[in-house]
């Protein structure tokens, strides 16, 4: 569960992570980048796609300037996944609404 998000810091379960992270069901990956910072692509989140989640949710930064393009958006719904994206603090909100009743998938931007 997520306690809390402020800008460019996250705690979950109690551990503080100050880089972008993706929560996987049973995992954390602290070190996620993305090849053009700001502009999500899908080798950005192979990982994810192997993990086949029902849910992805998104957190585009605390100001929403991480973009996810609409091929993106296209190429996960016709792979079943659904997708949630939205500022980070509100997709926290979410990701806390949904974690335990599905398999979902959270990509988080912490700053910008």
């Amino acid at each position: 569960m997520i306690e809390s998000y402020n800008f460019g810091k996250i705690i979950i379960n109690s551990k503080e992570y100050n880089s972008d992270i993706i929560i996987y069901k049973k995992s954390i990956d602290d070190k996620w980048w993305r090849r053009e910072s700001h502009n999500l692509r899908i080798e950005d989140i192979k990982k994810i796609l192997e993990n086949k989640p029902e849910t992805l949710i998104i957190g585009t930064g605390y100001y929403g300037l991480m973009k996810v393009p609409l091929e993106l958006i296209k190429y996960l719904e016709s792979n079943n996944i659904e997708i949630i994206i939205k500022k980070t603090k509100d997709a926290c909100d979410e990701y806390n609404r949904l974690y335990q009743k599905k398999n979902v998938v959270a990509a988080f931007h912490l700053t910008c």
